[in-house]
């Protein structure tokens, strides 16, 4: 802590902010105050050296960190088999077995056109290029389905997804909603509400949770993992996802303003937006005028994705194009497209890919009818002569 005797001299200030140097020491912003006799100066002597300490233990970073709850090396380990015990988690990219102690409902409603059913929270995680059977480069993004599994279903006489004061409206085919958790975490670094959620049901407390509407006929029991084949190579699908957030941003980068000229009588306008149009009797800002301010991090849809190729082992699907939004490592959401003529006319997999059910396991690889194997021989094209 700084001496009573440096304290002294800033009797008259008082401290506004404080930061740590590179000698680990806090360095105290003050800004000059009346002094209104020697009762105000041993006030703010006090007030100062409150400040100071306070500065101190917010620098040694005891408000950022953990609450240390003083665990022996024995009690951690105790604890940490108690949590493997009661949630196996996934090691690397294996498979487990859904915690729950009773075996999972497995439906088996033939698909009719018009159903609904759930969709997956992926991490997108990389662009790479694949190539096509007629030899033209394409490019895909990688996204990876970690730890998807259903938390809850919320039958259609429960779910009210929109709230407001005026009477709820009466639709005749009602739909239920499915609650999806993706990307395990330990459950002792979460809140007791928030435990509560996945406790009820059985499930590994999960880091993502988003719901997706689906038909009564598509519901899945709570516990029931969700892989990467609950889509089909060649399905298409849609993709919401935050877009990267790039701050305060001008019309140029913002809207693809062309900008003023770089000279012949220019004075610092090179990157203004110029006139907005908005003299005469208007004398107001029209609204959706494009202009500098905040630009990403909003929620956007990318619709009508082709899916290219499925890795079974990993979970990982590649869709076509580099422009899904959201930063490396973010959650986007992968449902069926609503593009009414790009529907699947052919069942996919419903309600999900329940590899239980199924007879036969499923290749590494799955790769869509027009997308280029790299097991394949290469393809060559040879000119006419």
């Amino acid at each position: 802590m700084i001496p009573y005797s440096m304290v002294k001299r800033v009797t008259t200030m008082a401290v506004v902010g404080a930061e740590e140097n590179d000698d680990n020491k806090a360095l105290i912003y003050v800004k000059d105050v009346k002094m209104d006799g020697w009762n105000y100066a041993d006030a703010a002597i006090m007030q100062t050296i409150n400040r100071v300490e306070e500065c101190e233990r917010y620098l040694k970073g005891l408000m950022n960190n953990l609450y240390d709850e003083q665990l022996t090396k024995d009690n951690k380990q105790f604890l940490d088999e108690v949590v493997q015990d009661k949630y196996p988690s996934t090691i690397g990219f294996e498979t487990k077995l859904s915690p729950l102690k009773i075996d999972l409902i497995e439906p088996t409603i033939q698909w009719k056109q018009g159903m609904k059913r759930t969709g997956l929270i992926a991490k997108k995680i990389g662009v790479y290029p694949l190539w096509l059977k007629n030899g033209k480069r394409v490019s895909s993004t990688l996204l990876q389905v970690v730890d998807n599994e259903i938390v809850k279903y919320i039958p259609p006489e429960q779910f009210f997804p929109v709230k407001s004061k005026k009477p709820a409206i009466q639709i005749k085919n009602r739909r239920g909603c499915l609650v999806v958790g993706a990307e395990n975490i330990d459950p002792q670094l979460i809140t007791k509400e928030y435990y509560n959620i996945f406790n009820n049901t059985g499930v590994t407390p999960k880091r993502v949770l988003r719901r997706f509407i689906v038909s009564p006929e598509a519901a899945l029991q709570p516990g029931t993992r969700l892989f990467a084949t609950h889509f089909k190579p060649g399905e298409i699908v849609d993709i919401r996802g935050k877009t990267i957030d790039r701050g305060f941003q001008g019309v140029m980068k913002r809207w693809g303003f062309k900008g003023m000229s770089a000279s012949h009588g220019q004075t610092k306008t090179h990157r203004r937006p110029g006139n907005i149009g908005s003299g005469g009797q208007k004398a107001r800002v029209v609204p959706g005028t494009k202009m500098p301010g905040h630009m990403g991090n909003r929620w956007r849809i990318i619709r009508g994705v082709q899916i290219l190729r499925i890795n079974t082992k990993y979970n990982v699907i590649w869709v076509l194009g580099h422009n899904i939004p959201g930063e490396i490592n973010t959650y986007c959401y992968i449902y069926d497209t609503l593009l009414p003529l790009r529907q699947s006319t052919t069942a996919p997999n419903f309600p999900t890919y329940l590899p239980s059910i199924t007879e036969e396991s499923l290749p590494e690889e799955l790769y869509a009818d027009n997308v280029h194997s790299f097991t394949d021989p290469t393809i060559e094209f040879k000119e006419e002569s």
